[in-house]
C-alpha cells in the first residue's frame, strides 16, 4: 500500500553545491564579492565529477572552457556590466539541442561525435543573457521516450533513489538539477519530456505555449508538438530562465493572480489513478488554491479525441524525421526506439491532415473553456518513478509505463498550452508533481501565479 510522506526524505546521493541555492541568492553572493562566476563553475565541476558516475546525468562536460567564460563574466561584472539574472550562472543543455562548442548526439549512435556548426537559438539566447554552459545532459534516444533509460550513453538515474528512472526525455537535465550539479537546465518537451522528469525528481518544470521559444537548432521529434523548456529548483529560477529564452521580453500585466479560478481534472480516462499520488497532489492543489478545487468534468470528454490527434501527429512527424535512418541504419537504434518508429510508419497522410484539423477544433474548445477557468490542475504523472527498465505498472488497472508517464502531460502538447509541474510532496519516499495548465499565451500569468502562491514541500 502506498503512503504519502508529510516531509521530504533524503536524497540517495550527497547533494552538490547548488542543491537548495536559488539563482537570486547566487547573484547576491556574486554582487557582494563572496562568490565569483569562476567559483560557481568550479563548484559545478566538482559536483559533476563526484555525482555523475552515480547518476549518469551528463554525457559531455567541458569545465575548462566554462572557466574561461566565467572569467569573462567576472571581468564584465567588475567593469559594471551585468547581463541579467543569469549572468555567471552555470547551466546544462539537453543533448538534443545544438551547441557549437560541444558534441550534440541526441543520445543516438547515429550522431556520436557530431558537432553542430552553430548554437541553437535558445542556447545563444542563454549565453547572451550571461549563462555559462558547463555540459550536455543525457536524453532518451532522439527524445522519443519518457523513461530516460534508452540512450547510447546508458540510463540516467533518479537522485532520490538510484534504482529508479528520472523520467524523460530530459532525463539528465532532471538528475543534474535535482542533485545540485547545476542550479537550472534546459530541456525539451514534446509530450511531457520536461514535466515528467521534473515531477519524478521533485523539480519545477515549465513548458511554454507552443512556438513561444524558438526551436531553431533543436533536433526535431514532432515539431508541431515540441518546445524548449526549463527544469529548475524553484519557480523564480524558471521565470528568469524563460525570460532569457523569450529574448528578454517584458511580461504583460498579470491578471487573475490574486483569485485564480481553478478546475481539477480527473486522471481517468487520461491515465490510471494511484490513490496515494492523486490524494497528495489534490491536497497540494487545494493548498495552492487556498480552498477547494472544483472538478472540471468537461475536460475528460475530450480525452479520446486528444489522444487520437496526438498519436497521429506525433507518429507521422517522428517517422518523417527518421524514415531514411530506419531503412538504412536500423541497427544503430535502440531496439525499443526502433520498434516505436516502425510502428509509426503506417500513419496515412489523410490521418495526419485530419488530426491537424481536429487539433484546431480542440484548441477552439479549450479556448472557450479557459474563459470559465484560469488554471486546470491535475497530477503531472499518475505514479512515482518506476524502476529502471520497468515497462508495466503493476496492480489493479495495470498499464504500460510509457503511456502512464505521458498520459496526463501530452494532452497539453496537442493543444500547445503552457504547463508547469510543481513539487507536490512524496509518496513512498519519492517525489510527485502538481501540474497546472493555462490558456495559450498565458505563460507569464501562469509563472507569476505559481511564484506568488507556491510553497514547496519541506526541503530535505
Amino acid at each position: 500500500m502506498t503512503q504519502a510522506n508529510p516531509t521530504s526524505p533524503q536524497l540517495a546521493v550527497e547533494p552538490g553545491f547548488f542543491r537548495g541555492r536559488r539563482i537570486a541568492d547566487l547573484q547576491q553572493a556574486m554582487a557582494s564579492g563572496s562568490l565569483t562566476a569562476e567559483d560557481l563553475v568550479r563548484h559545478a565541476g566538482a559536483a559533476i565529477e563526484r555525482l555523475n558516475p552515480q547518476l549518469n546525468a551528463f554525457v559531455h562536460v567541458d569545465i575548462a572552457a566554462a572557466l574561461a567564460v566565467a572569467r569573462e563574466r567576472d571581468a564584465e561584472r567588475a567593469s559594471g556590466k551585468v547581463r541579467g539574472p543569469l549572468h555567471g550562472i552555470p547551466i546544462a543543455i539537453k543533448d538534443n539541442v545544438d551547441t557549437a562548442d560541444m558534441p550534440t548526439t541526441m543520445g543516438a549512435a547515429h550522431f556520436l561525435g557530431h558537432r553542430p556548426p552553430a548554437d541553437a537559438r535558445c542556447v545563444a539566447l542563454l549565453r547572451e543573457a550571461g549563462a555559462i554552459v558547463v555540459g550536455k545532459t543525457l536524453t532518451h534516444e532522439f527524445a522519443y521516450g519518457p523513461t530516460g533509460d534508452r540512450s547510447v550513453q546508458g540510463a540516467a538515474r533518479n537522485p532520490w533513489r538510484t534504482s529508479q528512472m528520472t523520467g524523460g526525455s530530459s532525463a539528465g537535465s532532471a538528475a543534474a538539477v535535482a542533485s545540485g550539479m547545476v542550479p537550472v537546465a534546459l530541456g525539451t518537451d514534446t509530450g511531457g519530456s520536461v514535466r515528467v522528469p521534473s515531477a519524478l525528481c521533485g523539480l519545477v518544470g515549465f513548458k511554454p505555449t507552443h512556438g513561444r521559444v524558438s526551436d531553431a537548432g533543436v533536433f526535431p521529434l514532432a515539431p508541431t508538438l515540441e518546445d524548449p523548456g526549463v527544469l529548475a529548483q524553484c519557480v523564480e529560477d524558471a521565470q528568469v530562465f524563460m525570460q532569457a529564452l523569450s529574448g528578454g521580453a517584458i511580461a504583460p500585466a498579470i491578471a487573475g493572480v490574486d483569485a485564480p479560478r481553478m478546475g481539477w481534472v480527473a486522471n481517468v480516462p487520461f491515465a490510471i489513478d494511484d490513490a496515494a499520488v492523486t490524494a497528495c497532489v489534490r491536497a497540494a492543489a487545494e493548498r495552492f488554491a487556498r480552498g477547494a478545487v472544483p472538478a472540471a468534468p468537461e475536460v475528460t470528454q475530450y480525452a479520446r479525441a486528444l489522444q487520437s490527434a496526438l498519436g497521429a501527429i506525433q507518429r507521422a512527424e517522428a517517422y518523417e524525421v527518421h524514415a531514411e535512418r530506419v531503412e538504412s541504419e536500423p541497427g544503430k537504434f535502440d531496439p525499443e526506439v526502433l520498434e516505436r518508429l516502425r510502428a509509426s510508419r503506417p500513419v496515412q497522410g489523410w490521418e495526419y491532415v485530419r488530426a491537424l484539423k481536429e487539433r484546431t477544433r480542440l484548441q477552439a474548445e479549450f479556448a472557450r473553456l479557459f474563459q470559465q477557468v484560469d488554471v486546470l490542475a491535475l497530477p503531472a504523472v499518475a505514479i512515482t518513478a518506476p524502476a529502471l527498465q520497468q515497462r508495466t505498472v503493476a496492480g489493479p488497472g495495470s498499464a504500460g509505463v510509457r503511456e502512464t508517464l505521458l498520459g496526463l502531460t501530452n494532452p497539453w502538447n496537442v493543444l500547445g498550452l503552457p504547463a508547469i509541474s510543481l513539487p507536490a510532496g512524496w509518496v513512498n519516499g519519492m517525489p510527485v508533481g502538481l501540474q497546472l495548465v493555462a490558456a495559450a499565451g498565458a505563460d507569464e500569468t501562469l509563472l507569476a501565479l505559481a511564484a506568488s502562491r507556491w510553497q514547496a514541500p519541506p526541503a530535505d
